[in-house]
């Protein structure tokens, strides 16, 4: 499949309504956020990890759309079918010693592994695949406003063992955010696609995998999360157009008029995007 010939970048909005968007196990899983704004973050390893999994469902079977970073998946193992499909020996961490080899290696992880093709990955693992830097990049997503993280108390009304059934039920806590209208910024570099083979079909499934992550990755846990808004900056030409911040400053997100204490939901916001710069076309998926 040829490569995309045009840069991108995109924003995506996204909210949660009484769940944790992205819990920090270092902080009593506690929802992410910035010590001194107060604004909510969620990593880009998290939204990465919700795009692998609806890409998994929606291309189940499909040649190609295989993910490579999934549970308990063992790396040497996935690695080493590279080097069973050119009928080569792998060396302790070692690429193959021919660059062709090397380079055939690389390939057909490429080819093979969607999440190589996109995001890039370090494969240099005992069984050695070389490194992959990938097209498709996002940083963290922070909050419009700062967020409220709420404790709540919960009960556990089973027992483990029978010894336990007369003592009083487990108590238990869970953090949850209220509301809160996160913004994630990515970018998709056309150089480095021609690199790793990220096709059309690639990018049509990633602009799908942003608007629909969310649907079935659904748990008591993350409340209600909704992609509400993904705004795309297609460039003209492969190198680009405009620089990547200025054309994430035309998107303006301000509350409504009339809107008033804490924000509940995404209609207390305005989005409004302004004109683009010469060479480059605003595309809004939803």
């Amino acid at each position: 499949m040829t490569a995309i010939a045009n840069r991108y970048e995109f924003a995506l909005l996204f909210d949660v309504q009484n769940g944790n968007p992205n819990g920090d196990p270092d902080a009593g899983n506690m929802p992410r956020f910035d010590p001194e704004t107060g604004h909510g973050l969620v990593t880009d390893v998290c939204l990465k990890r919700k795009i692998r999994n609806h890409v998994a469902l929606a291309k189940e079977g499909a040649e190609g759309f295989n993910i490579y970073v999934q549970e308990k998946a063992v790396l040497n193992q996935t690695n080493e079918m590279a080097y069973k499909a050119f009928e080569l020996k792998p060396e302790a961490k070692k690429l193959p010693k021919k660059a062709e080899d090397a380079r055939n290696v690389t390939g057909w992880m490429c080819a093979n592994f969607y999440d190589i093709r996109s995001f890039g990955a370090v494969m240099t693992t005992e069984i050695n695949c070389g490194q992959v830097r990938g097209p498709v990049q996002l940083a963290f997503a922070r909050s419009v406003e700062p967020i409220v993280s709420q404790e709540v108390s919960i009960t556990r009304m089973a027992v483990t063992n029978v010894k336990d059934l007369e003592k009083e039920r487990t108590m238990g806590r869970k953090h949850i955010v209220p509301y809160g209208l996160y913004v994630a910024q990515g970018f998709v570099s056309a150089p480095l696609a021609e690199k790793t083979g990220f096709s059309e079909e690639d990018l049509k499934l990633l602009w799908n995998a942003l608007v629909n992550m969310f649907e079935h990755d659904r748990s008591a846990a993350r409340g209600l999360m909704s992609t509400q808004k993904l705004i795309v900056f297609k460039h003209r030409d492969k190198l680009g157009n405009a620089p990547a911040h200025k054309l994430f400053n035309l998107i303006d997100i301000q509350r409504k008029e009339g809107s008033e204490g804490p924000a509940r939901a995404f209609k207390d916001y305005a989005v409004t995007v302004g004109k683009a710069p010469e060479g480059v076309e605003i595309i809004e998926m939803l």
